[in-house]
């Protein structure tokens, strides 16, 4: 671990979480899942060629941040929500449980609680569902948040996480401070683009850093070991040092 950015002694107002593969581990299957529903879109409703498929689903994620974005800047046209209700609508939520530990841990964090992933708000509000989670969150920061669409055929470009252009908008749209505030993301590269946007950040499903994680935690559950400074002096947090909730441009959740 490298505890520096956290041996500061601000106080944290924001936890910044990621979802998927975040909040629950990627060995449920939900994310090959999406990998495989995401490939057959592109063969059957984009009309791709089936041997370009996997390496050009691959390569528009690592390039573009999601295949979705790549997509869109390779020029397809194609309906959002229809992509999501083929990508998402079709995933095996039954997978995902409810998770009573998390919940209480997550409830029991003094600062506000919000989500930020790149999917889309049915899919956000479907996982949180499963995993009994809906309760513990301010808002969801979420693919309609990012990409405030109106027609599906504009020429604008998708904005998605890892961009640091996606990063600081979701900074904005929560009226957070960087400084005082933790992200929590299974992706390196969010991670590294967390960073560089001035947020404490943590890596979560490993126990290896990554170039601009700060904390390397293995699972959700692990948290309280691993970042007691979370609840630091909630005993004795006064009105100034706790953030009042603030209205997230996005779903509601609690």
């Amino acid at each position: 671990m490298n505890m520096d950015s956290f041996s500061t002694g601000a106080k944290f107002e924001c936890l910044l979480f990621d979802m998927d593969d975040t909040l629950y581990p990627m060995s449920s299957g939900i994310n090959l899942a999406c990998r495989h529903n995401i490939e057959d879109y592109m063969r059957h409703q984009l009309s791709i060629k089936e041997s370009e498929v996997p390496k050009m689903c691959l390569d528009l994620y690592k390039e573009y941040g999601t295949t979705m974005a790549g997509l869109k800047a390779l020029g397809y046209e194609f309906d959002y929500d229809e992509f999501h209700a083929n990508v998402h609508g079709k995933l095996p939520y039954d997978k995902l449980k409810p998770d009573p530990v998390l919940k209480q841990l997550l409830l029991s964090m003094p600062q506000r609680k919000i989500i930020f992933t790149n999917a889309d708000k049915a899919h956000a509000a479907q996982v949180l569902s499963r995993l009994g989670l809906e309760e513990c969150f301010e808002g969801v920061i979420c693919f309609e948040t990012l990409n405030e669409v109106e027609d599906s055929k504009s020429d604008k470009r998708i904005l998605c996480k890892p961009m640091l252009e996606a990063m600081e908008a979701a900074i904005r749209i929560a009226k957070i401070d960087p400084k005082k505030t933790i992200f929590f993301d299974d992706s390196a590269r969010n991670i590294a683009t967390g960073k560089a946007a001035g947020l404490h950040t943590v890596v979560v499903g490993t126990s290896v850093l990554v170039p601009g994680a700060d904390v390397a935690l293995e699972s959700m559950h692990n948290i309280k070991e691993a970042l007691p400074e979370i609840w630091e002096g909630t005993d004795q947090l006064d009105s100034d040092s706790v953030i009042q909730p603030a209205s997230v441009e996005t779903v509601v959740l609690a």
